[in-house]
């Protein structure tokens, strides 16, 4: 379990209206990245919590029958929404999280509600249920939703886990560095949102050898971002875990070989 998690998690209004930029790095780069922003940005608390600084993340993503949500990804449609619910830990009563990540050309905003997890199949079914938190934040986060989901008739389709470390800063330009690793993902028409939940988890080749960095600020890119782009040569990436595992999934027919649970 990550510690702290469950008791705050994006209550920062802050961080629900930023800029995100993706990239695929090597491993050894990623090493080389970490030490170059640890001067400025420092482990968040849930990497702290962690001996290895890395916390297990395992989203349940929904899309139309159509894979609408996919399809607008993949294509980069500028406008366009993605519906998860997220969880950190396999606990049966470690909330779950329902969130709504939305993009307006490079502007994302997101809203979040916590969740008991027996509620998550009675909130799929179109019916309302109170988050746990009793903030307006979280009652409008599940009603938007919810319609969302209703909008385009969105179901479960897939899994996807992986492991995170991040680093953040503690200014007003709220910057937030992350490396996932290992992501892997199972299609699931269920309810169940488990890092562990059972067999046939594939791994999205995009990560079999390489991290995904995404650098996330609220307000303006920081001059030393710049220069370690330079420094390291990145190279922007529109890149979703999400999107590039379905399609995978696709191609595949759902029937890769399994892979085994990642270890760090």
């Amino acid at each position: 379990m990550v510690k702290g998690v469950q008791n705050d998690v994006l209550r920062d209004p802050l961080m629900r209206c930023r800029y995100e930029m993706k990239y695929i790095i090597s491993e050894s780069k990623a090493a080389a990245i970490a030490r170059f922003i640890e001067p400025y940005l420092s482990l968040d608390r849930y990497s702290k919590s962690q001996p290895n600084g890395y916390y297990p993340i395992v989203s349940l993503y929904l899309d139309s029958d159509d894979l609408r949500l996919c399809t607008e990804s993949l294509c980069g449609v500028p406008k366009r929404f993605k519906l998860r619910i997220r969880s950190y830990c396999d606990d049966p009563d470690y909330p779950r999280f329902f969130e709504v990540k939305r993009r307006s050309n490079t502007v994302i905003i997101k809203s979040r509600a916590k969740v008991a997890p027996h509620d998550v199949p009675t909130l799929l079914s179109g019916q309302y249920v109170p988050p746990l938190q009793n903030y307006q934040d979280d009652i409008s986060a599940i009603e938007q939703f919810q319609l969302y989901m209703k909008s385009i008739h969105a179901k479960p389709k897939i899994l996807i886990r992986y492991f995170r470390r991040a680093y953040e800063g503690n200014t007003e330009n709220r910057v937030r560095v992350t490396f996932d690793r290992q992501i892997a993902y199972k299609v699931s028409n269920g309810h169940g949102v488990l890092f562990n939940g059972g067999n046939n988890w594939q791994y999205n080749p995009i990560t079999l050898s390489s991290v995904i960095l995404e650098i996330k600020f609220t307000q303006r890119y920081p001059a030393w971002l710049s220069q370690m782009a330079q420094c390291f040569n990145l190279q922007q990436w529109s890149v979703s875990k999400y999107a590039t595992s379905m399609e995978k999934a696709c191609l595949l027919g759902f029937c890769a070989p399994s892979a085994p649970m990642p270890v760090f």
